[in-house]
């Protein structure tokens, strides 16, 4: 024990003598200290004899010891006999044994505190998990009384705590107001319970408020469509209460995986996006919207799409389309470029990432295509298995074999919108997903398997399996089948997911430019002017310009350039609706420990309605008049020769700035692109063997436009300037056949943009039919030569819309219309006078008379007769003068009102029965 001097050996100390009992020589006369390994050890011990005759002795030492100055001795002892006599000749000494011996502390120290007083200063209304530390030491040398076992505050009611390793901070939000310093006292207690020799004062320092974060956080931020880019946080700046900081980084997110595929992307259809992107020509669309023609994606399910592309939903069971084989042969070949996107896993399903190695169950055929090429076929299938993309591709199934290019992708399975374009150069193969190129991660030769049968396929969200028809069908085979002959065709591998847009285009490969220019958002995030950038100051933003990264050292440069976050939308009428934001915050300090951390904040960008543009077609009159023949010569006659299309945007302004009262609706022309326009006809269809509609077709080519021309109507699709469209529809030409003018026909003009999102006015054009004068007595052109000369000279103001860009070859002479109107009179008079005196004859002849060969072949023969109402009579009753002079006892005919033309109040009369027994029309 510390200052005590005897010490307990163990085992004890004994000496044996084989000698014993003889005396003196089976004795022990005494012990001998030797110094131990450091030779120091033995001048503080000595070693005595208890018993001569069993051997027993005592270390001790020669003064108490003291643990603090050495805690350990170590040294040697020897014993030795008391000789053959007395006088201790020929003693004999033993071998030496070590001795070591530990000295047991006594808690005689006291702690004490390195400093006598503690100072720290904090920001008021925050609380810390550490403001100051305050640190004692024992002087004991055990580790039972030498350390500190707690601390503890003396001053009572205060808002402070102090754990057991000395660190104090607050239980409460200080208040500089209520009091600025708060002094109190603590003390400290080691393992052996004995307080500190004297205790320790504590002074803390309140400072007035000073909140570290971001000031001038605006949680919402507008967006108006046609801005351009718009700075995120104009006056944003970062306050750290003086804490110094060295390396500061912040994280800006902006969501939009809501909006269409992922952003705000063009809003015309994929083909469209094409051509404005400078694609090469040629793609074929494996999932075109279901119509007549491609009626192969009916059966799937779609979903609605913000960014007007349609979206087709496929379960990996039911949800199959089989490409026809003559669209499958527009693509063989074993250069081609597939593109499309991809949603894996559909809207709510995520697919599973741990996906076991060999269940072919798992793999999921997206594409899978053999085609003719020359006098062989090859075979290629796009699939996704876990986290893999693989490209399965057999240059000839019967000679090569088959090569797998495997690509281990996280956006394969993450659950989110990717555009994938794969350009196929066998053997060299090209992959980017959403614009960034991929090297396979494995190419590998799959060996000697079973060739597919050479005949040419195309499936979509599936591959096919042929099998004879007693083989059992396999579980992992889709429940589907379609007979071929002696074959059945199952389904295997179907695909769990979203897809659109899917293309292949033969040839060569697509440039990189066009892949990213389709991919491309029309949205997100960036940095205004990069040379006001200060020194040290980073800037990174990701490809889909989602997420931007700022990182500097300087507070006020990094304050400068949080500022310069701009939003950008480059669509004039871009997709309204909340875009989430995020403003993470990192920061690091010289003292870690109480360096500054920063809540995320949150808000959000609206991007408002934009102004609808206005999509005004004019410069067409309501009527277009033509003489017959020239609709019927090889080119017919163009219906909207001065057609004019204006696009504006009406939004409203401020006026009271400009000095005027109140606001006004303006009105803004703006250059925007057209996607389609529609002409139809309006009633009956167009008879094609005697009607159609001209379009120059070459024009269209040329421009890329594409055009649907049925009976129904004619649709010219593909995004291109209202200049462009307005020569193409001056070129729309109406042609008939000989000998099938008509009276009258109707036709409607209609544009939109952005896949109909908006649509133009309809401009209504009604067609007539002018025939010569030598048509007159010619039944079926009686009304039309009625219309020549009655809209000139009595409807002047019906014809204010019409087009008559030649008046000289269309006018009639006054005088000869006069000839003719009095012709028409007379006619008309000697009409009715006959009318009446064969009305009396029949009442006078009675009812014997009807049976007379005499006086039946005597009677008027009207059966060709047609009587036709002074065309003047209309006029007239507009001028207010009355004509009673028609229909007295006319029972055999009946008066209805032209079916063609509802405005002109004329008459035709029809007979009841012709020559050939039907009713005619004139």
């Amino acid at each position: 024990m510390e200052n005590d001097n005897t010490v307990l050996l163990n085992p004890p100390l004994f000496a044996l003598d084989k000698d014993a009992p003889l005396h003196y020589a089976g004795e022990i006369c005494g012990f001998r200290v030797h110094n131990g390994p450091s030779g120091s050890s033995s001048v503080q011990f000595e070693a005595v004899v208890l018993d001569r005759s069993t051997g027993e002795g005592l270390v001790r030492s020669k003064e108490p010891l003291d643990c603090e100055s050495q805690r350990e001795h170590s040294f040697t002892i020897q014993a030795y006999d008391c000789g053959e006599g007395p006088d201790g000749a020929n003693s004999k000494k033993s071998h030496k044994a070590t001795v070591h011996v530990r000295v047991n502390d006594v808690n005689e120290f006291s702690p004490v505190f390195v400093e006598r007083r503690y100072e720290a200063s904090v920001p008021e209304g925050r609380l810390f998990d550490r403001i100051v530390r305050v640190e004692a030491l024992d002087a004991d040398c055990s580790p039972q009384y030498s350390q500190i076992c707690f601390y503890d505050i003396l001053t009572p009611n205060i808002p402070f705590v102090i754990d057991n390793d000395g660190n104090i901070k607050n239980t409460e939000p200080l208040d500089s107001k209520r009091q600025r310093v708060h002094t109190f006292w603590v003390t400290a207690f080691d393992c052996g319970k004995n307080r500190a020799q004297a205790d320790a004062q504590v002074v803390v320092t309140v400072k007035p408020s000073c909140k570290p974060g971001w000031i001038g956080w605006s949680k919402r931020v507008e967006y108006t469509p046609g801005s351009g880019s718009i700075p995120l946080f104009p006056s944003l700046h970062l306050e750290t209460c003086e804490e110094t900081v060295w390396n500061i980084q912040a994280t800006v997110e902006l969501q939009t995986g809501h909006i269409g595929k992922g952003c705000d992307r063009d809003s015309y259809s994929d083909r469209s996006v094409r051509r404005l992107c400078g694609a090469v020509r040629g793609e074929v669309d494996l999932l075109p919207p279901p119509s007549p023609a491609a009626n192969w994606t009916s059966a799937l399910p779609t979903l609605p799409s913000s960014d007007s592309s349609l979206v087709f939903s496929f379960n990996g069971s039911t949800h199959v389309a089989m490409v026809p084989d003559s669209i499958a042969a527009a693509i063989s070949g074993d250069h081609f470029t597939l593109q499309l996107w991809m949603r894996r896993g559909g809207i709510n399903t995520q697919p599973p990432t741990n996906q076991a190695r060999g269940n072919r169950r798992e793999e999921e055929t997206i594409v899978c295509s053999t085609v003719k090429n020359d006098d062989s076929f090859s075979h290629y299938s796009l699939s996704v298995h876990g986290c893999r993309l693989s490209l399965f591709y057999w240059p000839d199934v019967s000679a090569a074999r088959p090569v797998k290019f495997l690509w281990k992708l996280e956006q394969v399975c993450d659950s989110e919108w990717h555009h994938l374009s794969l350009s196929v150069q066998f053997p060299s193969v090209t992959l980017y997903v959403d614009g960034v190129t991929f090297d396979p991660a494995l190419i590998h030769d799959n060996g000697a398997i079973p060739n597919p049968a050479p005949r040419q396929r195309l499936v979509i969200g599936a591959c096919w399996e042929t099998e004879d028809k007693q083989k059992d069908i396999l579980n992992n085979t889709i429940p589907e089948g379609k007979d071929t002959g002696d074959l059945i065709v199952c389904y295997v591998g179907g695909y769990r997911g979203l897809l659109s847009g899917v293309t292949v285009r033969p040839g060569s490969v697509e440039p990189h430019s066009v892949v990213e220019c389709l991919y491309a958002c029309r949205e997100g995030l960036d940095f205004g002017d990069l040379e006001t950038l200060g020194s040290g100051m980073k800037v990174h933003v990701n490809p889909s310009q989602s997420v931007l990264v700022l990182e500097g050292d300087d507070i006020e440069s990094f304050n400068r350039a949080v500022q310069q976050v701009t939003y950008r939308n480059s669509l004039r009428f871009a997709t309204p609706g909340v875009r989430p934001l995020k403003l993470t915050t990192s920061l690091r300090c010289f003292n870690e420990e109480s360096c500054l951390t920063l809540r995320q904040l949150e808000g959000y960008l609206v991007v408002l309605q934009p102004d609808a543009p206005q999509i005004s077609l004019s410069g067409v009159g309501p009527h277009l008049a033509r003489p017959a023949p020239e609709f019927e010569g090889p080119r017919g006659v163009p219906l909207f020769p001065e057609l004019r299309i204006v696009c504006s945007l009406s939004h409203a302004v401020n006026t009271a700035a400009q000095g005027m009262e109140g606001g006004a609706l303006m009105s803004d022309a703006v250059a925007h692109t057209l996607d389609g326009c529609e002409v139809q006809p309006l009633g009956e269809e167009l008879n094609p063997e005697r009607e159609e509609l001209l379009v120059d077709m070459d024009a269209l080519r040329e421009r890329g436009l594409e055009i649907i021309n049925t009976t129904a109507y004619i649709a010219i699709t593909g995004a291109e300037s209202i200049s462009v469209y307005e020569d193409v529809l001056r070129s729309v030409r109406y042609r008939l056949a000989k000998g099938s003018a008509r009276f009258e026909r109707r036709f409607r003009l209609s544009c939109s943009e952005m896949n109909g999102r908006y649509t133009s006015n309809e401009l209504t054009l009604e067609v007539n039919f002018l025939h010569s004068l030598d048509s007159l007595y010619h039944p079926s052109h009686l009304l039309a030569s009625q219309q020549q000369f009655l809209h000139p000279s009595h409807h002047t103001g019906e014809l204010s819309g019409h087009t008559l860009p030649n008046p000289h070859r269309n006018s009639v002479v006054p005088g000869a219309a006069t000839v003719i109107i009095m012709v028409c009179v007379g006619f008309l008079v000697v009409m009715v006078i006959l009318g009446v005196f064969r009305i009396r004859s029949i009442h006078r002849r009675g009812e014997g008379a009807r049976g007379g060969s005499k006086e039946d072949s005597g009677q008027w023969d009207d059966s060709a007769l047609t009587i036709i109402v002074n065309p003047m009579e209309s006029y007239e009753s507009r001028m207010g003068i009355s004509a009673d002079t028609e229909g007295e006892g006319e029972e055999d005919e009946e008066v209805v009102e032209s079916p063609d033309d509802a405005n002109d109040d004329q008459r035709i009369i029809i007979k009841k029965e012709g020559r050939d027994g039907h009713p005619r029309r004139y």
